[in-house]
């Protein structure tokens, strides 16, 4: 004998959303910012495609397929930025894991809790200073003229240096202020994955006689493992979305150092700044998020042959 009813354990699927409604509104707002933000806009794309005008609108503009990308490909722009993107973003990401991971353990090894508390408030102030006011900052030490290293450099009777025409120091300058910036913050999730390791292990390890450098290389980095794998992922999501805030604040319209600091989204504003010219920036904007998306199911795919538990999906 057969039933056509769903197996005795089994929930209906009304009753595992009725079962869970808490949770399903607890996750509403993030819901709704998503299709709001992300997937209502997605049909502008289709600018891209087309020759762009407003009285015809995105879907009535003439289709003009791939035309508005091969200005990007033949100037050769196109290389320039995503080269620039990508790799400002892995020195990023590199670097800032694992300075992220060794502050987080230091944080961790301080045994006075008021004196981890100052820490922990002095390394978080970057993260909250406004990328206009970096950008001041910056031009008050590099500038030629007035900037307080040139100066310093005077006093001591040498010659002042061109700081802001040298575009082969700027990535070094670039890749520094993003990581004096963001470290702190983002040791936050590395400091609170070491809170969550057992401590009987460390127990463990301090009565089996290891010291302290051996309980972190044996003990605390094999346990952050997992958390830096995860963070990893999601960075290379948005690895062909740069920091527009740091980079225009930094470099601005300074041309003569456009070779090593330009990136996609600098590039983009300019072209709807000073063209308006909506269908290439778009072009660049689609290529750009169809890159990523690429990129993060790639490494996902083979960090799930590696390890299925360290995987996004």
């Amino acid at each position: 004998m057969t039933s056509d009813g769903p197996p005795p354990n089994e929930k209906s699927l009304w009753r595992q959303f009725s079962d869970s409604r808490v949770l399903l509104l607890m996750c509403l707002p993030a819901t709704l910012f998503f299709l709001v933000f992300n997937y209502a806009p997605m049909p502008g794309a289709w600018i891209a495609f087309t020759n762009f005008n407003y009285r015809d609108g995105i879907f009535g503009s003439p289709f003009v397929g791939f035309k508005n990308f091969e200005f990007l490909i033949k100037s050769g722009q196109l290389w320039t930025l995503t080269r620039n993107t990508i790799l400002y973003n892995l020195a990023f990401i590199v670097l800032g894991n694992l300075l992220q991971i060794a502050i987080a353990i230091m944080l961790n090894e301080i045994r006075s809790a008021f004196f981890k508390k100052i820490s922990q408030a002095a390394m978080f102030l970057p993260f909250f200073i406004s990328a206009v006011l970096v950008g001041v900052i910056a031009f008050n030490l590099l500038n030629y003229d007035t900037g307080a290293i040139n100066a310093l450099i005077k006093q001591t009777g040498g010659d002042p240096i061109k700081i802001y025409s040298m575009a082969g120091i700027w990535p070094l300058i670039i890749i520094t202020v993003h990581l004096w910036q963001s470290t702190g913050y983002g040791s936050i999730v590395y400091f609170a994955a070491i809170m969550g390791i057992d401590r009987s292990l460390y127990e463990a390890a301090a009565i089996d006689g290891a010291s302290a450098w051996q309980r972190i290389r044996h003990v605390t980095l094999p346990s952050l493992k997992p958390t830096f794998i995860i963070l990893v992922l999601f960075s290379l999501g948005g690895i062909m979305h740069g920091n527009f805030g740091l980079f225009w604040n930094l470099v601005g319209n300074n041309a003569g150092l456009f070779q090593t600091t330009d990136i996609i989204e600098t590039s983009v504003y300019r072209m709807v700044l000073s063209q308006n010219n909506f269908t290439t920036s778009t072009a660049v904007g689609l290529y750009q998020s169809l890159f990523g998306f690429a990129l993060v199911m790639t490494a996902n795919w083979i960090v799930r042959r590696i390890n299925r538990d360290y995987a996004l999906f």
